[in-house]
């Protein structure tokens, strides 16, 4: 499916089918709304998918990897040689995704959208580059439109591919050394907040280097313009191409009625964009958890997305979302294995 197809399929949740899951679980051996949260996911569940009794969902978790030009003005405390060194991390196994998703259960898919480095052959790496990273977005537009439409669509392939195969839980990860400068970018211009409020320390620069941060980020806006009522244009002027792939890939899902488990900033960035572009696409998403990014509070607040967790985390890779794609799964196995009233013989309250 096209860009322009995913947004003209894509359908309001059933709420129909939430009701039906909120009648189930008020049958359930235990006093109304006593598993809180867990029983709002497994509503929200059932709405997304139109499935009041699922099964409990198969989850994939999907690391888009790329470079950024704008690394070069000093944004980030980590050279850009670590994102591929990272990327061969993941298909070993030994980064904290891996350890997370092997915890939860879930897999992890690596996708090379734009890295700046030839992988040649390597087994388990999805290979999707676009282009040897963005360009410096401080001086020139981060690519061009058409190059962040073809990012889009790998995001939407993946997803839909990943839908036929029976995936019922997708995750969104991220690697790319520099990618919290395009995404507070996109915060400021998506939200209207001031770019000083949105952006952070990113993977541990000092408060000067912040300070620099904000100002690249502040003359680039200067320089390009972004237009806010055109989503693509934002992506392409100071976007990345990991956080358009993620952007295709929260649209595919949502085309396919499959939940997607938001990480942290960066995929907040990009579920920005696809709201900018379907907005539909805010009822299928879930936000695991709150990052210590300070753009991310900002991210929630305007997409009005409660998270299930708040641990401090900042990593990225789908940390976070590996560890919310268990509690849904969680509130699946509630909904649907836990015994009713009825079923169980238990005396209700008077």
């Amino acid at each position: 499916m096209t860009l322009d197809e995913v947004v003209g399929l894509t359908q309001p949740v059933n709420r129909d089918s939430g009701a039906s899951a909120q009648r189930r679980l008020d049958r359930l051996t235990k006093p109304l709304g006593s598993l809180g949260r867990l029983e709002e996911m497994a509503v929200h569940y059932a709405m997304i998918t139109g499935d009041v009794k699922p099964n409990v969902p198969r989850g994939v978790v999907f690391t888009f990897a790329a470079d950024h030009g704008v690394a070069r003005e000093g944004v980030s405390a980590y050279p850009s040689e670590v994102t591929p060194q990272m990327v061969l991390n993941f298909l070993r196994g030994g980064a904290g995704v891996n350890v997370l998703a092997r915890h939860t259960g879930v897999e992890v898919r690596v996708v090379d959208i734009g890295v700046a480095y030839d992988f040649g052959s390597v087994p388990g790496l999805i290979q999707k580059k676009i282009m040897q990273g963005t360009n410096n977005l401080f001086r020139e537009p981060a690519m061009s439109r058409a190059q962040a439409i073809q990012a889009v669509q790998v995001g939407i392939d993946l997803a839909t591919e990943a839908a036929r195969e029976g995936i019922g839980l997708i995750g969104t990860g991220e690697m790319g050394i520099g990618n919290t400068t395009p995404s507070a970018a996109i915060t400021a211009i998506m939200t209207g907040r001031p770019v000083a409020d949105v952006t952070g320390r990113g993977t541990g620069i000092d408060e000067a280097g912040r300070v620099r941060k904000v100002q690249v980020i502040l003359d680039a806006l200067e320089r390009h313009h972004p237009d806010r009522a055109d989503a693509l244009d934002v992506l392409a002027k100071v976007g990345g191409l990991e956080i358009a792939g993620l952007a295709g890939l929260i649209l595919g899902a949502a085309a396919s009625r499959v939940p997607v488990v938001l990480d942290g900033f960066i995929a907040g960035a990009a579920a920005l964009i696809a709201v900018g572009l379907q907005p539909l696409c805010r009822d299928y998403v879930i936000a695991s958890h709150r990052s210590v990014e300070r753009g991310h509070q900002t991210i929630l607040e305007y997409l009005a997305l409660k998270p299930l967790l708040d641990l401090d985390l900042r990593l990225g890779e789908g940390t976070g979302a590996c560890l919310g794609m268990g509690l849904v799964q969680a509130s699946i196995k509630i909904l649907t294995e836990m015994a009713t009233f009825d079923e169980a013989g238990v005396t209700e309250r008077d």
